[in-house]
């Protein structure tokens, strides 16, 4: 079915929800878009059919039939077809608790995604269209609950990639951790963690940043001070014995260590767990 028309729905009560659909349609003759400013809505776009380009942040992608792109409100962008034909369907929408919606589902910068079949995006955006048409009176609160679910559906399509993602840095990670886990009583460098992921020094600190939001280093250390906090429960081993089985250098440094992450010296967290 080919959609060449748009609506732009207004209802002042529902302008007072959360996230509400502020116009919907689509042309199966696309026309060139430049919007040096960005749109004043946010937007997913969905290519029915044909092909086009989408530019923004200096860079040129190919949008291919059956892909949806979202452009945050106010995002610089242009976008057009080489060909004569490319039907795009679109969704706009608002409301007070957009951006930060938005900014919870990582969706502040333009997204393009490549669906496999089965999506419920196309039959949602049915949804909208045909209750728009048949329903005048309560149209506008049932979009808001639809477009919603096209927000999160989309999230949910995004997040697939980002999953993948995040395994396959948790593939890399695993001999590192366990390598960590074993030896952090030992002094090791960087390069020997490296080499068990099998990339370099560089890339391993920037995995171990994105994942676990430490680099390599700081997580030894933190591994070293669970221990400590372990044996200071243990009212036979001073101060010197448990840096020594913690892997740090000497009691002094353990000390300072200690106090800079748990606010207290080992001395005192021993008082305050109730070991003298």
């Amino acid at each position: 079915m080919k959609i060449n028309e748009n609506i732009y729905p207004y209802n002042a009560e529902a302008r007072k929800l959360p996230v509400h659909l502020t116009g919907i349609g689509g042309s199966e003759y696309q026309y060139h878009i430049i919007r040096n400013e960005g749109y004043h809505w946010h937007q997913i776009l969905y290519s029915a059919g044909g092909s086009g380009i989408l530019k923004y942040d200096n860079t040129a992608i190919v949008i291919n039939e059956g892909d949806f792109f979202f452009l945050p409100a106010g995002y610089p962008h242009e976008y057009y077809t080489e060909n004569n034909e490319w039907d795009v369907r679109w969704v706009a929408f608002d409301g007070y608790a957009c951006a930060h919606i938005l900014s919870q589902l990582s969706m502040t910068a333009p997204v393009i995604i490549s669906p496999q079949n089965g999506s419920p995006l196309p039959k949602l955006y049915s949804k909208m269209f045909t209750v728009l048409k048949t329903d005048r009176a309560y149209c506008d609160f049932s979009c808001s609950g639809y477009i919603y679910a096209y927000i999160l559906e989309f999230h949910k399509l995004m997040d697939t990639k980002a999953n993948k993602q995040r395994n396959d840095r948790s593939r890399l990670l695993a001999p590192v951790l366990d390598y960590i886990d074993e030896n952090y009583r030992n002094d090791f460098p960087l390069t020997v963690l490296a080499e068990l992921a099998g990339v370099t020094p560089q890339h391993l600190c920037r995995v171990f940043k994105d994942s676990m939001n430490m680099r390599p280093n700081e997580y030894l250390t933190q591994r070293r001070l669970q221990e400590a906090k372990r044996l200071l429960q243990r009212n036979e081993l001073s101060v010197s014995e448990i840096a020594a089985r913690s892997g740090f250098s000497d009691a002094g440094y353990f000390s300072t260590v200690f106090r800079k992450h748990e606010g207290v010296s080992p001395i005192e967290y021993k008082k305050h767990i109730g070991i003298r």
